[in-house]
């Protein structure tokens, strides 16, 4: 039998039992009345829309530069026409130069954590080389005063640039080093046929001057992303002839740098609804197919944008195909990658997936911008730029779907709503991950879609920390940066449509702030007002507790009592509401004569307190009161959400239900018969799979892996017991665990534990009231080991099956056990394993599992 074991260094994360709970939550601190600042002027409007006076500046970019495969460098001249719009005249500007975080003397390497970070700093460069800066009047460049301090120029000029319109031309020539690994978000790749480069931050760019703070002017350190002023940009991009290259916005000048039959290729593409190959395989290296010169300028122009970026290699395949648009408007989704990502499996699906990603994202929110929609297979795990994404070549199937849907879903945040990213992630990772969620749903009939169960991933949503959705993305801890800055707002939306507003109030007020917002400067107050006044609801409450607290949810059914103690008179379901916040309250009752019922009440019934009496016109027993029985709300405590009206037999014993589960799974002998049993299970975590394998050997030797076969099967964590002998490591490394976390992972790994209840030191307790477990009756058993270690099984009261097992102790908790199959040997044991790690539903199936 599976017995998935996640614990010490792989920081598991259970909900827990609370029998005795004591409620945490206070009314007035959820429904403050003053939540609001009041603010308003005649920049942003109280009910979220920009007000009447509301100003952004502009950034239109001229960049040529050249790309030196020898020396892997991007040399080069940017010409900025920097517009004031402001009230204010500007005696300095501040711009940004990003590639200076790959010095070795920058902030973004000093505050890189030890190890492993994704965003952090692991190449060293000179960063930006700058050679000269310079102010155009009346065609004649004039050198100015600058300063760089770590990823940022400040430029001093002599005479302020004057407010309300004012322009200013700036000339900087520039040069850096690619770097092999840029902070995930650029860098290149070796293949076989050659170096893959993804450019980005790539150009000295303007810093945002707005109504809020004035210049923003946090540094660049890796975690957080940008905050840009929108322009248009005219680049070229002059690299060796064998190259192709992918940029963002349109191609210029495709009669210089494209062969005609590769012209005709992309034509025919741009009027197919399936993939054709612009280059093949077998093309990839075929000299006919570019123009015979030594160099090529390939010419670019993106419109009303906030950033490009652009991708080169001799190593590219190239599909393409069309998107269909609203309003009967078409652009071209495409896809370059190495042929060693190629296949059905792999990028062979890249462009459907881009095309039907950006249309299903411009029927719902807004239409698509940009002409073409360019996803690049490189270095990079994941990354987006205006009409252009960077996603890992080694994604295949339900893992590349997630990051190109994801990537391509941030041409709408932040591409389209400009938030400052620097400061609140949550606004485009959060959102973009939200409507990511509606995409999947959607696409191919729902094919990569699975329902979450949000009760199991709430603990990780939730921890025990300070980070809130509100925290700066660079002070959020490094492990929750995910649950934060994407999944927990994500979150906040859905159950925002799905449980308080409903998906038409929901929807109409979401595209209103896009619509609003496009191609301007939102604050979180902008997108709080507009969905309170286009939704036609006061949300401060929901507002607080989701975003500026790190509260929990703990909705409970305390007891349920019958009218006179007759059932047919009605009944009073006292619930309650144990942690920090308040939501909608939903009730399945299943009563003894059949009779099912759908309770739902609003969050308002906790404005009094967190105690609330419902009555009921019950007609025979409640069997079941359930709340949440769908599993929409992020429930840290599952145990509490249900209830039965039924009471345990009076001639039901402990004993008598451990012994009905002996025999159900193939009875004593056969289970103290067995050698050696080996499963292997499968299981997934955002897309990327996961296998367990377990080997027990009697009579009390069991060895657990789990293995990430997306990372060179990589061992993640191995636990061991060999009678008294405990051992866990995590990545080859050493866990140490403590004694009582040993005894606890000793009692996990029994095969078959019950098989020792019975002996000396062992107490079991029969709970007198029927529990409910995932809408099956269940009588509930309480174990208390010799070494002390507690435990709850449930078992089926029809089949006798174990239904759940849940560890008393932190970080252990719950596992779902379900569809019971028969071994050769006649044993039965579970192939539905459900549980809880890294903050995630685990829901493992037994693929193979042999005995002895």
């Amino acid at each position: 039998m599976l017995l998935l074991l996640l614990c010490g260094g792989m920081q598991p994360v259970f909900a827990q039992s609370n029998d005795s709970a004591q409620s945490k939550y206070d009314q007035y601190k959820v429904f403050n009345p003053v939540f609001y600042p009041q603010s308003s002027n005649e920049f942003r409007e109280v009910s979220g829309a920009p007000g009447p006076k509301y100003w952004q500046n502009r950034a239109d970019y001229k960049l040529n530069v050249t790309l030196d495969t020898a020396q892997h460098r991007v040399s080069g001249t940017t010409i900025i026409t920097y517009t004031n719009n402001s009230p204010d005249a500007l005696p300095f500007l501040w711009l940004q130069l990003d590639q200076n975080i790959y010095r070795e003397d920058s902030r973004g390497t000093a505050t890189s954590p030890v190890g492993s970070s994704r965003n952090g700093v692991k190449d060293f460069t000179d960063g930006d080389e700058i050679k000269g800066v310079y102010v155009i009047k009346n065609g004649k460049e004039e050198k100015v005063d600058y300063i760089v301090s770590d990823t940022r120029m400040q430029i001093r000029l002599k005479d302020s640039l004057r407010a309300s319109g004012s322009k200013l031309e700036l000339k900087i020539d520039y040069a850096f080093k690619v770097p092999e690994y840029g902070t995930d978000r650029m860098g290149r790749q070796l293949t076989k046929n050659g170096w893959i480069y993804e450019i980005a931050q790539w150009y000295p760019r303007m810093e945002v001057y707005d109504d809020i703070t004035g210049w923003n002017v946090i540094p660049y350190m890796g975690n957080a992303e940008f905050y840009l002023e929108y322009g248009n940009f005219d680049f070229t991009i002059t690299a060796p002839s064998d190259m192709i290259v992918a940029g963002s916005g349109e191609l210029l000048n495709p009669n210089e740098v494209l062969t005609p039959a590769i012209i005709s290729r992309l034509a025919a593409a741009g009027k197919s609804d399936k993939t054709m190959f612009i280059k093949d395989s077998t093309e990839v290296l075929n000299s006919k197919l570019h123009p015979a010169k030594a160099q090529l300028t390939w010419h670019f122009f993106c419109k009303n944008a906030r950033d490009v970026a652009w991708a080169a290699s001799k190593a590219f395949m190239w599909d393409a195909a069309r998107i269909n648009l609203p309003g009967g408007k078409t652009a071209l989704a495409q896809s370059v990658y190495p042929v060693e990502a190629a296949g059905w499996d792999g990028y062979g699906r890249s462009t459907e997936y881009t095309k039907y990603s950006i249309e299903l994202y411009s029927d719902k929110w807004f239409s698509y911008t940009y002409p073409i929609a360019t996803n690049v297979g490189g270095t990079v795990s994941g990354m987006e730029y205006p009409g252009i994404v960077f996603c890992s070549s080694t994604s295949k199937k339900e893992e590349l779907w997630d990051v190109v849907n994801h990537e391509f879903g941030h041409n709408w945040f932040p591409m389209v709503v400009g938030s400052n990213e620097r400061k609140y992630g949550w606004m485009d990772e959060g959102f973009n991950t939200f409507i990511n969620d509606v995409d999947t749903k959607d696409f191919n009939h729902g094919e990569y879609y699975h329902k979450t169960n949000e009760e199991r991933a709430a603990n990780g949503l939730f921890p025990t920390t300070e980070n809130t959705i509100m925290t700066l993305p660079d002070v959020t801890t490094e492990d929750m940066s995910g649950s934060v800055i994407y999944d927990k707002p994500a979150l906040a939306l859905r159950v925002l449509r799905e449980e308080v507003l409903g998906e038409d109030r929901f929807d109409y007020a979401f595209q209103t702030y896009i619509k609003r917002w496009a191609f301007k400067h939102p604050t979180p107050w902008d997108f709080f007002h507009t969905m309170d006044n286009a939704a036609g609801e006061d949300l401060g409450w929901y507002w607080n507790e989701w975003f500026f607290h790190s509260w929990k949810l703990d909705q409970a059914i305390k007891s349920i009592d019958y009218t006179n103690n007759d059932p047919t008179q009605g009944a009073l379901i006292i619930i309650d509401n144990l942690e920090g916040m308040a939501l909608p309250v939903t009730i399945a009752i299943k009563e003894e004569n059949g009779k099912s019922a759908t309770i739902k009440l609003p969050a308002e019934i906790w404005q009094r307190g967190g105690e609330w009496t419902l009555p009921y016109k019950s007609t025979s027993k409640i069997v079941s009161a359930v709340i949440d029985p769908d599993h929409m709300l992020p429930d840290i405590d599952e145990s509490n959400n249900s209830y039965s009206g039924l009471m345990v037999a009076d001639d039901v014993t402990a004993k008598e239900v451990i012994k009905k589960y002996i025999s159900a799974i193939g009875g004593e002998d056969k289970l103290k018969a067995i050698k050696t049993l080996t499963d292997t299970a499968t299981a997934e975590v955002q897309g990327i799979g996961v296998v367990s394998v377990e080997t027990y050997n009697a009579p009390v030797s069991v060895t657990q892996s789990l293995i990430i076969p997306g990372f060179n099967n990589m061992v993640f964590t191995q636990n061991a017991v060999n009678g008294d002998s405990v051992s866990v490591s995590e990545k080859g490394q050493p866990v140490q665990l403590p004694a009582p976390d040993k005894n606890i992972l000793k009692e996990k790994v029994k095969l078959f534990p019950e098989l020792e209840y019975f002996k000396n030191g062992y107490t079991i307790e029969l709970e007198k009231r029927v529990q409910v477990v995932n809408n099956q009756l269940a009588y509930l058993v309480k174990i208390t080991t010799p070494t002390g270690v507690k435990v709850k099984n449930y078992y089926d009261i029809k089949t006798g099956f174990k239904l759940r097992r849940q560890i008393d102790a932190p970080d252990n908790g719950a596992v779902d056990l379900g569809d019971y199959q028969a071994l050769p040997n006649g044993i039965m044991i579970p192939y539905s394993i459900s549980s809880q790690a890294f903050g995630q539903p685990l829901d493992f199936k037994v693929k193979s599992a042999r005995v002895e």
